[in-house]
């Protein structure tokens, strides 16, 4: 008998403020044996006692952004204990804005990601597409070991036409732009696979949606969120689902995730 791991990724806009919008609700209906969130712009001392006893979540990962307070991070709740858990990948600058969480299980690795946006100037787009390189160098040295990856999160860019409402209009704005989608494509050609599009080739679906214009409600999107995974989980067969979750409410984002099963 196999073992079925439900994985959810979440870009929370704020943990604290989607905590006051029935989150907890959420995360029951989500039902996810590992909760990856995003951007929960806290510190340390910040958690409440309701974040650090998420009934059915016993293990915890945190990681803070050590430079700018009320910025960035990411934290995962599992149900299942992890071997090992890091949120480094070995480069200061991108460990101090507190945007990856490592967690080792028996059978594979997880990353839960915030990847940088490049919107504010050039000097942050430089950042995002070199953190895009860090990260993923760091990923592939797992990869070369022969073990199962997984890298979820917000990747803050939409990879092709189908994956944004008004590709046309959005060609020149950073999620958009023809440097930041050849960095998923080197991702993509690379071994790596696209878990939604790759079960779901022609599925118009979005995961972040503008707070202006009502855009949500007009459904003007874009897939920016992602999980991706190693080629040899492809081959292994384990991957049985993935989606994109519209009906959750509370953040600007809605949970994305995969299903596997591993014999």
């Amino acid at each position: 008998m196999g073992r079925t791991f439900r994985i959810v990724s979440w870009n929370v806009n704020g943990l604290r403020a989607i905590w006051k919008k029935d989150f907890e609700a959420s995360v029951k209906t989500l039902d996810a044996d590992i909760l990856m969130l995003q951007e929960t712009k806290l510190q340390e001392d910040q958690r409440s006692a309701e974040m650090l006893q998420m009934t059915g979540y016993p293990h915890q990962t945190w990681s803070y952004a050590r430079t700018k307070k009320g910025y960035s991070g990411v934290m995962t709740y599992s149900r299942i204990a992890p071997m090992a858990t890091s949120s480094d990948i070995g480069v200061p600058e991108f460990d101090d804005e507190g945007r990856v969480n490592q967690l080792d299980f028996d059978h594979f690795t997880l990353f839960n990601v915030y990847f940088p946006n490049g919107q504010m100037n050039e000097e942050r787009l430089d950042y995002k597409l070199r953190f895009y390189e860090a990260f993923f160098f760091h990923a592939d040295q797992l990869r070369k070991q022969g073990r199962p990856v997984i890298v979820c999160g917000d990747y803050n860019t939409a990879h092709n036409d189908i994956d944004l409402k008004h590709p046309k209009a959005n060609a020149d704005r950073s999620g958009f732009l023809p440097i930041e989608r050849d960095w998923l494509d080197r991702i993509m050609a690379n071994g790596w696979t696209d878990t939604f599009r790759h079960l779901y080739p022609e599925t118009v679906k979005y995961s972040w949606w503008s707070y202006r214009s009502n855009a949500r409600r007009s459904n003007a999107g874009w897939r920016i969120d992602l999980c991706l995974i190693s080629q040899n989980i492809v081959e292994n067969g384990w991957l049985k689902n993935a989606f994109i979750d519209n009906d959750i409410m509370g953040s600007d984002h809605c949970p994305v995730g995969l299903i596997l099963e591993i014999p």
